[in-house]
């Protein structure tokens, strides 16, 4: 198998992981604990051909919001506002794709940064849905009574960041291995 195309298919399988992880958290009725940022974020760091890089983690959101709609009460398309939940993850994709080398500090760094983006993102999208009015105290209202769900969001980015990047990092190794050695 080609080099760029086992790479696609570890980011996969990972992204894949990380969409399962969403339906079962979701099941469990625990909220945001699914590093949303850190799939975007990985997806493009680590997914050389850009395309890819979007499509896999939107298409891995998508199909769990599709589950969620055929096969449980959860709503899995839910109104105007998803499409800045998409959008955040869009973001954070293209924070990744600027991400360059991968290190452990960058890792740190950007899903930090990823993690706030999709925060503002979502929560804006939120707002402007009428969450809590279109005044400037609904705008800050939304995003106060978000904060508890940040630090679950946030926690979980950067413990998601650590596991697709960690995992990624020592799969490729051992791929990389076997195909030399093949």
């Amino acid at each position: 198998m080609k080099r760029n195309y086992t790479n696609i298919i570890l980011a996969a399988g990972l992204i894949l992981a990380a969409a399962v992880m969403r339906i079962i958290s979701a099941e469990m009725f625990i909220p945001n604990i699914t590093p949303i940022a850190a799939v975007g974020l990985f997806g493009g760091a680590v997914i050389a051909d850009k395309k890819y890089a979007y499509i896999l983690p939107l298409a891995a959101m998508f199909l769990a919001d599709l589950y969620f709609t055929l096969f449980t009460g959860i709503k899995g398309f839910y109104g105007i506002d998803q499409l800045f939940v998409y959008g955040g993850m869009a973001l954070t994709t293209f924070l990744g794709t600027k991400m360059g080398n991968v290190t452990g500090i960058k890792v740190l760094g950007y899903s930090l940064i990823g993690s706030f983006i999709f925060f503002v993102v979502s929560n804006f999208g939120y707002y402007l849905a009428g969450w809590n009015g279109y005044a400037m105290s609904g705008l800050a209202k939304t995003f106060i009574d978000a904060i508890p769900f940040y630090k679950n969001s946030l926690a979980t980015d950067l413990i998601g960041s650590v596991v697709l990047f960690g995992t990624y990092h020592l799969a490729k190794k051992a791929v990389g291995a076997q195909v030399q050695n093949a």
